[in-house]
């Protein structure tokens, strides 16, 4: 049960940066998903998957996870290469 603590990246649908300045701390799974037979879903017995906890710095997030015992990684996010075009 390793915790990722993360700043997600912005999607392919967007231009601009909201939503990817907050941390988040997900579970790893810990059992791989399951293809359900006779609808063909994919199911999962762990329920841990479905907790994403956001958090406004990287410290709170390492904060919450030394508090509650939860081992972590962190992943830092990839700097931009390329600088902001305006039109």
């Amino acid at each position: 049960m390793v915790a990722r603590i993360y700043r997600p990246a912005k999607t392919a649908m967007q231009s601009g940066t909201a939503g990817t300045h907050a941390w988040r701390l997900d579970y790893e799974p810990s059992e791989p998903r399951r293809s359900e037979p006779l609808m063909g879903w994919t199911s999962s017995a762990d329920m841990l998957s479905q907790i994403r906890l956001t958090f406004a710095t990287k410290e709170e997030a390492i904060a919450y996870a030394t508090k509650n015992g939860i081992p972590y990684q962190v992943f830092e996010p990839h700097e931009k290469t390329r600088k902001t075009i305006s039109y």
